[in-house]
């Protein structure tokens, strides 16, 4: 009777584990959206999502080193990534989080920086080979489009 009742609880407490350890490990606040967004959508229209909150959910590919402060998040098309950025100290995502499935909720922002570029094609091609830009510099703007995360469960 006593080998019953050990049986029965190691299974109850192998299952419950595995139950736990399906939903991932949460990380800020609670995700509220139910509805995920495309990556690649948000980045073939990034103008109508800023200063929307999205969730979206892919792979992620690369972790700050450093403090943990944010996270590169494949796209569901191949070669597009979207870095998703936290308050530091707040989410701190671990290295080990490389490789793993992440459901991500937060609002896309914009960030513009001026960039300098070689004027003409030519110069741009030196560059290519390893050559500097030696004529003049046009100065242009740049921007970029982030997910400040607000929370994430990584599985």
């Amino acid at each position: 009777m006593r080998n019953i009742i050990f049986v029965c609880l190691f299974i109850f407490t192998i299952s419950s584990l595995a139950a736990f350890a399906g939903d991932g490990k949460q990380y800020g606040k609670k995700l509220t959206l139910k509805k995920t967004t495309k990556v690649s959508e948000v980045l073939a229209n990034p103008e109508k999502f800023v200063g929307k909150k999205v969730l979206i959910k892919g792979t992620i590919v690369d972790v700050c080193k450093k403090r943990g402060c944010w996270m590169d998040i494949s796209s569901d098309k191949e070669f597009e990534k979207i870095k998703v950025k936290v308050e530091d100290g707040v989410i701190v995502f671990p290295l080990t989080a490389k490789g793993k499935t992440a459901t991500v909720e937060g609002e896309v922002y914009a960030i513009t920086s001026a960039v300098e570029e070689c004027s003409n094609k030519e110069e741009h091609s030196g560059e290519e080979h390893g050559e500097e830009c030696e004529h003049s510099k046009t100065k242009s703007e740049k921007t970029i489009y982030q997910i400040k995360g607000l929370g994430a469960v990584i599985k």
